[in-house]
């Protein structure tokens, strides 16, 4: 199978390069997560892939033309693009937004076809929708809103869709419609989806690929195996923020330390040092010079930590 998206040798940024030596595809009917921190590349590599910035070095092809030897209009043929912080025009209804997708074939004053109304009517259904279609833009709930938006670029009938944090500011019941949709659309109608997400977590488990944009260099590859081969995406994490913070001995597993870690950062400026936790069989142990007990919560364990703390003070 021909790779929809080639990326051979590309460096991208600007007058120094973000991400340099580049070389991945992507197949139509795959879902693939961008990922990286803010500011190391993430928009610029969309724009790259858009035509919109100029590559540095190498070259990037898609369904096998180069993209600098493609004007706009054939661009907006192949690719579809949703923003995150997209401008919601005031009066325009579900309807008038996805029929703009349309545009990118005929001028401006053309009207719409009846195949064109047709296929948008089945594109509103599909996104269960059809309740809304006369309802405006600024009435919709954030995930109906964001499923209008996909609706306008699947009216594009573009083979590719690229979509900017499609699930910010979105609750989990909608986060989970919008992945599902995204998957199904990939998987039902042979369109390629590359989505940026924050929510990496979740969204990992609608992906089949994953690039991780990291220290200069994209990462890329099946899901679970960049996830593998990748410990610090999966290794819970110390968060060290209170350096006035002086915790005790923790003996546990990772996940176990990390949350205890957290709880006591959290709740004492003291010094920890003189004690030690252990978690096993399902309950924390704690230590202290002929001190021990054993705690199932960790609400018994901070009152006791408190009252072993305050006892020292009064001592001395």
């Amino acid at each position: 199978m021909m790779n929809f998206l080639k990326i051979i040798n590309a460096s991208i940024g600007y007058s120094e390069p973000l991400i340099s030596d580049i070389n991945t595809s992507l197949e139509l009917g795959e879902v693939c997560l961008l990922m990286g921190n803010n500011g190391i590349g993430k928009t610029t590599l969309i724009k790259s892939i858009l035509g919109q910035n100029k590559l540095l070095n190498g070259e990037i092809s898609i369904n096998g033309k180069p993209i600098q030897k493609m004007n706009p209009s054939e661009i907006a043929c192949k690719i579809a693009i949703v923003f995150s912080k997209s401008e919601i025009p005031e009066n325009y209804t579900v309807t008038d937004l996805i029929s703009l997708g349309k545009y990118i074939h005929y001028p401006y004053y053309f009207k719409l076809n009846e195949k064109d109304k047709t296929e948008i009517d089945e594109i509103i259904s599909k996104l269960n929708l059809t309740p809304f279609r006369h309802t405006k833009l600024i009435e919709l709930s954030d995930g109906n809103l964001q499923k209008a938006f996909i609706g306008r670029a699947l009216a594009q009938n573009s083979p590719f869709i690229i979509l900017d944090e499609p699930t910010t500011h979105l609750d989990e019941e909608n986060k989970l419609m919008i992945l599902s949709l995204i998957r199904n659309l990939a998987k039902n109608e042979n369109k390629l989806i590359l989505f940026s997400s924050h929510d990496w977590r979740l969204a990992k488990e609608f992906s089949d690929k994953i690039w991780w944009l990291k220290d200069k260099k994209l990462t890329s590859g099946i899901a679970e195996e960049v996830m593998l081969n990748s410990p610090e995406l999966i290794a819970p994490k110390i968060l060290d923020f209170n350096k006035n913070f002086r915790p005790p001995e923790i003996e546990a597993p990772k996940l176990e330390k990390e949350m205890m870690f957290s709880f006591l950062q959290k709740n004492f400026s003291s010094n920890l040092q003189k004690f030690k936790l252990t978690f096993q069989n399902d309950e924390w142990e704690l230590k202290t010079g002929n001190f021990c007990g054993n705690y199932h919560t960790f609400s018994d364990l901070k009152q006791s930590l408190q009252y072993l703390i305050n006892t020292d003070n009064d001592e001395h």
